[in-house]
């Protein structure tokens, strides 16, 4: 377990945040912001200002400390300064924009579709062009307010989360009352199959709205599951009635989005009651191949069985009383670990100051052990970050992704102003920090709501959507990560947990002579194979940053790829992906 250290011991690297607006290439929608969004410039009331967030932000308000940690202040990069490990730098900064400008429309969370970043924003969202990842363009934003603003894709639809009473579903609505059976909130629907001109085509009205949701297809492949995750109700709301301890399940048929609606709102926490700790649940990710989906359930984390899609099952619940709010979850790879969050200060509060202890606002993993409804939740350790910030920066554990390193397990995450921060959490017991990144305060006079909301790997790169800040893209340089770059995703929603290939084997010397691989996927990091190389069916070979000198045959692989490598020899591998590589013979892959 990581214990906290002063700032003032670290290796930086402080540089000017970058900065220069980008043109807007399209808009969608016009709208006044949300209600919900208040620009706290206009109160020195930083509890009022988070309270009309529309996040748990309120219920967890941590008031001011009465005096600035000053060692961490001393030590700590200025407004406008970015502090670094020397592996992980900024590439590229789109600041907000557009209907998303002001201070009170806040970033939210990212989803990924082939070339294209889906950025979401408490009113709206925006669509980036990052084929080029160091100069993402604009695309298009669409301007709906409606708060939270979580989005998830799915082929031709995008998912819109909407956590706020509205006049109505359109993007023209006014803020509305939870009192009024007329008001609406939940989960809009729109078509993106032209990014420059997604189209509006459906609202799905859920209990309580959608504070997030998460994409679960069906076994059949003709519809996908949207589980959307709310809490807060109060007897005086209408659609939002105690107890709430249950999530909504909105079936999409593909074939006619249109028709989505919720077909299930199975109670996950019967034997509550409809306590506080347990009224819903703030995030669930899932998955899909596994048949599992861990809940950051307010004050439950629990390990779900979902092979019937409409009838979640849950295996384990966990409590941990340094928890104040479990807020989201990630597993690893193998689905034998996964590491749930803290958010205790609601996103708002400055929980990374001396005056809260390394387990407090933390991560925390648990190991999954058993097998099929016996599984349970075990847990192993905390992570937090080492680093000390003052009291003017809200910090604490928030979203993050798994980076695709061979044979380790690796994350990026968010740690609001506490900054980006990537974690090898190989051993449960003992994670540890291996690159941050992060801002100065946003000012040295207030606490002003920002830092990272979201921060993912994809394809190569770490992408972060800061609330203030606007669309961070930064690359990550260090030979624990850099063979992530073998794998690549089509489209990615991070509560939608994708698997990829598991290097049961993984080589980094010179080999001479040939290589059979029979079974198990053997990858190659830096290596040099002076042979042929034959890959018998179900086997599998990944090469990365290596060289091949020989022939390559496959048949029936359970996966080849060779990206960023060099072949000195004949590829016959038929379903073989082969990227950024040379290859100095005849490839037949299809």
């Amino acid at each position: 377990m990581s214990q906290p250290n002063s700032r003032a011991s670290r290796r930086r690297a402080v540089g000017l945040a970058a900065g220069g607006a980008l043109l807007l290439a399209a808009v969608v929608a016009v709208a006044a912001p949300a209600s919900g969004a208040v620009d706290s410039t206009q109160s020195t009331d930083n509890c009022e200002s988070f309270r009309a967030a529309g996040d748990n932000f309120a219920e967890y308000c941590i008031a001011e400390e009465a005096a600035n940690d000053v060692s961490a202040a001393d030590a700590i990069p200025g407004v406008d300064e970015i502090s670094s490990t020397a592996n992980i730098r900024q590439i590229a900064n789109i600041p907000k924009f557009g209907g998303f400008a002001s201070e009170g429309a806040y970033n939210s969370d990212l989803a990924f579709q082939g070339n294209y970043a889906f950025a979401g924003n408490y009113e709206g969202f925006n669509v980036f062009d990052i084929t080029d990842p160091s100069s993402p363009q604009v695309t298009s934003q669409v301007v709906c307010p409606g708060s939270q603003g979580d989005p998830t894709v799915f082929g031709n639809l995008l998912f819109l989360a909407v956590d706020a009473p509205r006049s109505d579903d359109s993007c023209n609505s006014a803020s509305g009352s939870s009192g009024q059976a007329s008001s609406w909130e939940g989960v809009r629907i729109f078509d993106i199959s032209d990014k420059a001109n997604p189209r509006y085509i459906k609202a799905v009205r859920t209990d309580c709205g959608s504070h997030t949701q998460t994409l679960v297809p069906s076994k059949d492949g003709k519809s996908v599951y949207v589980y959307v995750q709310s809490y807060g109700p109060s007897n005086n709301a209408f659609y939002c009635k105690p107890p709430h301890d249950k999530i909504s399940i909105i079936k999409v048929p593909l074939g006619s989005p249109t028709d989505a609606a919720v077909v299930a709102t199975p109670v996950l926490f019967p034997q509550t009651a409809g306590a506080t700790s347990t009224s819903g649940c703030h995030d669930i990710t899932a998955y899909p191949e596994l048949d599992l989906a861990a809940g950051a359930c307010m004050g439950d984390g629990v390990l779900m069985d979902i092979s019937d899609r409409e009838s979640p099952v849950i295996l384990s619940q966990v409590r941990d009383t340094n928890f104040a709010f479990w807020h989201s979850a990630t597993f690893n790879n193998a689905g034998t670990k996964v590491v749930f969050t803290d958010e205790l200060g609601g996103g708002s509060g400055a929980i990374c100051t001396s005056g809260y202890r390394a387990n407090q606002g933390a991560n925390g993993i648990y190991d999954i052990v058993g097998s099929g409804a016996d599984r349970e939740l075990v847990f192993k350790g905390y992570f937090k970050i080492p680093r000390l910030n003052t009291t003017l920066e809200n910090c604490v554990a928030h979203n993050g992704s798994l980076i695709p390193a061979m044979g380790r397990d690796i994350m990026v995450q968010a740690w609001y102003q506490g900054g980006v921060s990537v974690i090898d959490f190989t051993d449960s017991a003992n994670p540890v920090e291996i690159a941050y990144w992060e801002r100065g305060p946003l000012s040295d006079t207030r606490r002003v709501l920002g830092g990272a909301w979201s921060t993912y790997y994809h394809n190569g790169y770490i992408y972060s959507n800061d609330i203030q800040k606007g669309f961070d893209v930064l690359k990550l340089d260090d030979p624990r990560t850099n063979n992530a770059r073998a794998v690549a995703f089509a489209e990615l929603n991070v509560q939608t947990q994708p698997s990829y290939p598991a290097c049961t084997t993984v080589l980094r010397e010179r080999r001479n002579g040939s290589l059979n691989i029979t079974s198990g996927v053997t990858c190659l990091d830096g290596a040099s194979v002076n042979g042929a190389i034959k890959v018998a069916p179900g086997a599998g070979l990944i090469v990365f940053n290596s060289t091949l000198n020989g022939s390559l045959h496959a048949s029936g692989a359970s996966v080849v790829s060779i990206v960023e490598s060099r072949v000195n020899g004949s590829v016959d591998a038929i379903g073989a992906t082969i990227r950024d590589s040379k290859i100095n013979g005849s490839v037949r892959t299809s």
